[in-house]
């Protein structure tokens, strides 16, 4: 009898100290296929894109909106591999070299081309009811020659997810991300050139 109960008291313990599956990482997929542009835009230069300390991580957030949308909250066991404006940094970039664009680093101290800042505001996956979401994000765009303001600009994207979980709002995210850069790569084209 005792060395029943000593066995599953030790089957039990070892239940307890099997560590739990790693959480599920998530990034914006692979780039979408190219899309013609009416122009190729200049050379331009990038600062690392800055968000608020509330986003400023990589785990992925929602709310609720029918029950209280100012708690957001987090998936437990899903995160995406790096903070969300690292996600759209690289993303931009990806994009604006796709569509012919030569892209630099800020820390490259180029001359003469234009500095883009990009701060991101949102980022978020959002329920309207327990089984219908989308995923929402708005960024701000600064465009800067040396150190004067050229333009500014705000950007907001969303996109219905597919499923009510961290897989849907991945995929909406996803797509609202790359619509949002579009836009910011649409507007760029407006801008007049840097002299």
């Amino acid at each position: 009898m005792k060395t029943t109960l000593l066995v599953a008291c030790l089957l039990l313990l070892a239940g307890c100290a099997t560590p739990a599956a790693p959480p599920a990482q998530f990034d914006l997929g692979p780039l979408p296929a190219a899309s013609q542009v009416a122009r190729v835009l200049p050379a331009v230069s990038i600062a690392s894109a800055t968000s608020s300390p509330f986003l400023d991580h990589p785990r992925m957030l929602y709310r609720l909106d029918y029950a209280n949308s100012q708690q957001p909250q987090q998936f437990a066991n899903s995160r995406w591999t790096m903070a969300p404006a690292q996600l759209i940094e690289q993303r931009l970039k990806a994009r604006l070299g796709q569509a012919g664009s030569a892209v630099l680093a800020a820390s490259d101290g180029a001359r003469n081309v234009p500095l883009l800042h990009v701060a991101l505001d949102e980022f978020v996956q959002v329920f309207t009811t327990p089984a219908s979401s989308t995923g929402q994000l708005t960024v701000r765009v600064a465009v800067f020659n040396e150190r004067l303001l050229v333009a500014q600009k705000s950007f907001t994207q969303q996109r219905p997810a597919a499923s009510a979980d961290a897989a849907g709002g991945a995929r909406a995210l996803a797509g609202a991300s790359d619509a949002l850069i579009t836009d910011v790569i649409d507007w760029l084209g407006t801008l007049p050139p840097q002299k």
